[in-house]
C-alpha cells in the first residue's frame, strides 16, 4: 500500500508496532512512521490529523478487541470527510444475502475456535469491528480480500457486492493487487458505503465474466 500510495504522489503516514518499524526501512525519508499498535487511540489520533484518506487494515490479533478498537479509533479520530478505507476477509458479511462456499465455512468456523482457545486471534472481534464501520456515517469502504497470492500485478482487482457471484468463484488476489484496490478506493467516490469483495483480474472466473 505504501508504495502504491507513493506511486500516486501522495504524502504517506504510516502507524507501524514499534517491532517492526525496521521492515519500513525502504521507505525511510520517504513516508512519516508513528510507531505504535494501531488499536492505541493516541496514536491513531497523531495518525490521521489532517489526513484526507486512510488505509486500515483490521486484524482480528489477541482476544481483547484489538480490530474494534482500531475501527472505533480510526472512525473517532480521522478528520471529518475524510475517505476511510477497511480492509477484511470475504467471511465478513454486511447484508447476510452472501452465499460462502462450505469450504470457506468450515475453515472459518474450525479456525475461529482453534484461534481463540489458543487466545491468538479472535475473528468475532472483526465481524464487530466491520458493524461498527457499517453504521458510521463516514466516507466508508470495506474492502472484502478472497485468498492471496504473491507474484506480480494483474492490474486492479474486479469486484462483486456478494460473494457466491461467479466473478469470484477463483478465489484468489494477487496480493500487490489487493493493496491496489485499497489505494484505487480512495478516490472511487462508486465505492463510498460499499463492501466491495474482490478477486485477481485476469483469474478464470473473472475472465469468464
Amino acid at each position: 500500500m505504501v508504495r502504491h500510495a507513493l506511486d500516486k504522489g501522495y504524502e504517506v503516514v504510516g502507524v507501524c508496532r514499534a517491532g517492526s518499524v525496521g521492515k519500513l526501512d525502504e521507505f525511510k525519508g520517504r513516508i512519516t512512521v508513528v510507531a505504535g499498535p494501531t488499536n492505541d487511540r493516541d496514536v491513531i489520533g497523531r495518525a490521521v490529523a489532517g489526513c484526507d484518506g486512510v488505509l486500515t487494515v483490521l486484524v482480528p490479533w489477541g482476544v481483547h478487541g484489538y480490530s474494534t478498537g482500531t475501527a472505533r479509533a480510526v472512525l473517532d479520530h480521522a478528520d471529518p470527510g475524510a475517505r476511510l478505507i477497511f480492509s477484511c476477509g470475504w467471511h465478513i458479511t454486511r447484508d447476510g444475502q452472501d452465499v460462502y462456499p462450505w469450504r470457506l465455512r468450515a475453515f472459518v468456523a474450525a479456525f475461529g475456535v482453534l484461534a481463540r482457545l489458543a487466545r491468538f486471534a479472535d475473528i468475532r472481534d472483526q465481524v464487530q469491528a466491520c458493524r461498527q464501520i457499517f453504521a458510521s456515517d463516514t466516507r466508508w469502504t470495506v474492502v472484502r480480500g478472497s485468498d492471496l497470492e504473491e507474484g506480480d500485478s494483474q492490474g486492479l482487482p474486479v469486484w462483486s457486492r456478494h460473494v457466491g457471484d461467479p466473478v469470484l468463484k477463483s478465489n484468489i488476489t494477487r496480493r500487490v493487487d489487493f493493496a491496489l484496490f485499497m489505494v484505487d478506493a480512495l478516490t472511487n467516490d462508486e465505492l463510498v458505503h460499499e463492501a466491495p469483495a474482490i478477486v485477481g483480474r485476469r483469474t478464470p472466473s473473472a475472465l469468464a465474466a
